[in-house]
């Protein structure tokens, strides 16, 4: 089990004959690399495997990160992307659970379609087509309209394509590290920006790690390390774990965020979910949902016995009761096997 915060997404077409996984991909970062094609997608085309987790930072977090003793051993670069999303004028994709966007660096520009993420305890899976824009016919809206038809993916099917229109952006600073050993490779990105509907904006101020060689539980291990006090910085990495996508974070800004709900078994999935939405709507009703998910759990791990889980439980309440958001990185590292 892959536990909060950890995001896995593979095929769920089968590639076509010929075709490695990750072939339409993107480079490290976003960044379109030489296995990007110009070829406009096929149905079964082929999709990436990424297995990743995420962790919100609090505004002092990126400055702290950047100076662990760790990160200063290894070679970093940065990149700017941009990324327009689209839907239909009755949010049409949005509905239907599926992302379309278009990401810019530099001159060149990706085509993106992502299906709908089902989680599991933490452990999410959706398809990803990707395909270079370099030297494809575009519409009016900048979009590759025919590449969409020939994926032939049933939330598509019905819709308006021409009609598809930019809803939202997102536009942020990556800083890209590469930490390798003898069990695992992993990407490093610190993702600094904002979303934008319109005049209103959202933060982007997040932790990504993205495996590409090795087993999941090395995410977990190196999320310690980043978010453990150093010699140079007694304060531990201001972190928790998020579940909600940036694209998933600007639909709610622009129609609104959901009305708490009491979830069907709470969960540190659920709890994280509320604290997303919280942070981002600041809605009290979001908080308050939150700290009765705490308290439930709080009384859980009290009648199971387990001290540790219940002490960094009543630590992110103490926070949650006084609308702070719980940023002690090692509460949520120590919840990481409790998201069922």
């Amino acid at each position: 089990m892959i536990a909060s915060g950890c995001v896995m997404k593979n095929s769920c077409y089968a590639p076509r004959p010929g075709c490695r996984a990750n072939d339409l991909a993107a480079g490290p970062g976003g960044a379109i690399s030489d296995r990007a094609t110009n070829d406009r997608p096929t149905p079964g085309s082929c999709m990436s495997d990424e297995i990743e987790l995420k962790l919100a930072l609090s505004s002092e977090g990126p400055a702290l990160l950047i100076d662990h003793p760790l990160l200063q051993t290894l070679t970093s670069r940065m990149v700017s992307l941009g990324n327009q999303y689209y839907d239909t004028a009755d949010s049409a994709l949005r509905s239907r659970r599926v992302a379309l966007r278009v990401r810019r660096q530099g001159e060149q520009r990706l085509q993106t379609l992502k299906s709908a993420a089902e989680s599991h305890g933490g452990l999410s899976s959706r398809g990803e087509w990707e395909w270079s824009l370099d030297g494809v016919e575009c519409n009016a809206a900048g979009l590759d309209v025919k590449g969409l038809r020939a994926l032939e993916h049933p939330a598509l099917s019905g819709l308006a394509l021409e009609t598809l229109h930019p809803v939202f952006t997102t536009d942020f600073e990556r800083r890209l590290w590469r930490y390798r050993n003898d069990d695992c490779d992993i990407e490093i990105a610190l993702d600094q920006g904002g979303i934008h509907v319109g005049a209103a904006t959202l933060p982007i101020c997040e932790l990504e790690l993205e495996l590409k060689r090795g087993d999941p539980a090395c995410l977990w291990t190196l999320a310690e390390a980043l978010c453990a006090p150093t010699g140079f910085a007694d304060e531990a990495l201001p972190a928790r774990p998020a579940n909600h996508s940036k694209a998933s974070r600007a639909s709610c800004l622009a129609s609104g965020w959901p009305e708490p709900a009491a979830p069907g078994a709470t969960s540190v999935d659920t709890l994280i979910d509320a604290i997303d939405i919280w942070q981002d709507s600041q809605d009290p009703a979001w908080l308050a949902n939150a700290e009765a998910q705490c308290e439930q759990l709080v009384q859980r791990w009290t009648i199971d016995n387990d001290a540790s889980c219940r002490e960094a439980g009543e630590r992110i309440l103490v926070n949650l009761r006084r609308g702070i958001v719980p940023w002690r990185s090692r509460d949520w590292l120590g919840l990481r096997q409790r998201a069922g």
